[in-house]
């Protein structure tokens, strides 16, 4: 991965112009640049002809940029590179709002899973044909809570006070990401259950297991039909809870902290409901099932063209439930962070909402699908 180091300060954040943040690499920044672009014969150009050299090539490249560098469109910075590295390069107190959909560390969903792979791998788990995902292993709890902690306490650093930290979780992993948050400084202010019906049973028939013991045939049938309704302990997830945390004001009152950082308090002018005439409630749903969920817990109707063309990410988020979360959690203008931004969802909810946004995204083949969604 590329070193080339990028000015990510909250003031340079969004102005779309490639240009101006090379112009602030030395000459052997632009070099390693050029070299990582394939661009030749370039060591006797002053700095002005290499910034030239580059914008050319990347004019060329179909999806408007790669490597560490990434693309910036109007308000938006995309990253191919580890988020640690690209968030360490921010200004301290410049992040209004990080929110994020974190990987978990379960069953090859760690913080370098790919879809074509994972779905490759037949392999992946205790037993052949076991949806991905569903191993239990208590180690992975612990590497996701070991993990989160630490990017907990970097963007401790960097967000303003006030700032909110909303992370996407599973239900069995929530107090995990929770604890890293608190642990760091966070507060942990609310859990948000995003609920919804269209989702698959865990939970597996022990049957198969009966068949390969050593028994007779006449006490395996029995023992299967004895435990014909029993399966394993996974009862289908109908909702994702989502970490509400926010960095401390300190000694600030809420209005003072509004008033220096423009973070803290909630804009209570979004409504929603199916009428949208309801507060924000710590439920939402997006589909249609009930009416008095849908009267008091609805927001927009997620499209189904809004995922784009060929996005191969199997947790994609719908944009109407992350433009709500930004609206709610952020002012116009802020500066939100996704660290894990999977096929881009933050960064169009981001722009559809006028927002600023870094996303990250180590995953070269996910890091295009939010190029190309963005640039749409």
């Amino acid at each position: 991965m590329s070193k080339t180091k990028i000015d990510l300060n909250c003031e340079n954040v969004g102005t779309g112009k490639t240009t101006e943040m090379l112009s602030k690499m030395s000459k052997q920044e632009l070099l390693d640049k050029c070299r990582e672009l394939g661009i030749t014969q370039c060591k006797s150009k002053t700095k002005e002809e290499l910034i030239k050299l580059i914008n050319d090539r990347d004019k060329k490249n179909e999806n408007g940029g790669g490597g560490a560098f990434g693309t910036a469109t109007e308000n938006i910075i995309i990253l191919n590179n580890d988020c640690m590295t690209e968030i360490a390069k921010m200004n301290n107190n410049s992040i209004d709002c990080v929110i994020t959909d974190p990987p978990y560390f379960i069953d090859k969903l760690d913080n370098k899973w790919s879809s074509t792979e994972i779905n490759g791998d037949v392999k992946n788990s205790h037993i052949k044909h076991l949806p991905k995902g569903m191993k239990f292993d208590k180690s992975q709890v612990k590497n996701l809570y070991d993990y989160y902690l630490e990017l907990s306490k970097l963007l401790m650093q960097k967000m303003k006070p006030g700032g909110y930290f909303l992370s996407f979780s599973s239900p069995r992993l929530y107090h995990a990401i929770a604890m890293s948050c608190e642990i760091a400084g966070f507060e942990i202010r609310d859990m948000i259950n995003w609920t919804y019906t269209q989702s698959m049973p865990k939970g597996m028939s022990v049957s198969h297991i009966i068949e390969k013991m050593d028994l007779s045939n006449e006490e395996k049938t029995s023992l299967i039909e004895q435990y014909r309704d029993y399966k394993t302990p996974q009862i289908r997830s109908c909702f994702e809870p989502i970490c509400v945390a926010m960095k401390p004001l300190g000694k600030l009152t809420f209005i003072q902290n509004e008033l220096i950082y423009k973070t803290g308090l909630l804009d209570f002018s979004q409504k929603v409901g199916i009428d949208s005439d309801r507060v924000p409630a710590n439920i939402i749903t997006t589909e249609e099932y009930s009416e008095c969920y849908d009267k008091n817990f609805m927001i927009s109707k997620p499209s189904r063209e809004e995922k784009g063309e060929n996005n191969t990410h199997i947790t994609v988020k719908p944009v109407a439930l992350m433009e709500h979360l930004i609206k709610l959690f952020s002012k116009s203008g802020a500066l939100i962070v996704d660290p894990f931004l999977g096929s881009g969802t933050t960064a169009v909810a981001c722009k559809n909402t006028g927002r600023k946004c870094v996303g990250i995204e180590l995953n070269k083949e996910y890091y295009d699908i939010c190029v190309s969604r963005i640039n749409k």
